[in-house]
């Protein structure tokens, strides 16, 4: 007998936040991974995360099912989010928007196109902060009337098991989250 699986729509940020991730998940969901990441604000940045994703995705043999939906390039809307933030800390108030716009275009995505739930790799992260991961994904979810998969991918060695993974792959991992702030402040640190 074969079972339905539930049809889980997973933001993805990048390719080593998915990987633990759809080890994870794949064989009891089917999964769509949907790259919305209008934060990543080079171009170049954005390009190489995207191709990696569907490189991991392709050559997995655990992800060998998993669709990918990448979303238009569209910084413009991560800076019109970010107005008045811009001075704001790293894991501040400017991330928290910003996981918020990335969560709700996925909530929006998951309910108009018939996802049975929703969640992000971002909690795979050790800068990621879960609780607030949560709070918005189940706050959307009643929002838009559709289930939130609580996460927090780090724990029981995900975060690990994401940095083993990424080497057997080869994964490119950028050593910041993908805004301009972001990426001043990871330039701040590897010059100290």
């Amino acid at each position: 007998m074969h079972t339905i699986k539930e049809k889980l729509l997973l933001h993805v940020c990048c390719a080593p936040c998915s990987s633990y991730v759809l080890e994870l998940l794949s064989a009891q969901y089917d999964i769509t991974v949907y790259f919305y990441n209008p934060n990543i604000t080079r171009e170049s940045e954005y390009g190489k995360r995207v191709e990696e994703l569907k490189r991991f995705v392709a050559e997995a043999p655990f992800a060998k099912n998993v669709r990918i939906i990448e979303e238009v390039y569209a910084p413009d809307e991560f800076f019109e989010m970010a107005k008045g933030l811009e001075d704001e800390p790293e894991r501040g108030t400017r991330c928290y928007k910003c996981y918020e716009q990335r969560m709700r275009k996925t909530a929006f995505y998951a309910k108009k196109n018939g996802y049975d739930l929703f969640t992000t790799t971002l909690s795979i992260s050790p800068h990621k902060n879960a609780t607030w991961l949560n709070e918005i994904g189940e706050r959307l979810g009643a929002e838009y009337g559709i289930a939130y998969m609580y996460s927090d991918f780090k724990k029981k060695n995900g975060y690990a098991r994401s940095i083993e993974l990424s080497k057997e792959y080869n994964l490119y991992r950028q050593n910041y989250c993908g805004c301009v702030f972001s990426e001043a402040e990871a330039n701040k640190r590897n010059h100290l």
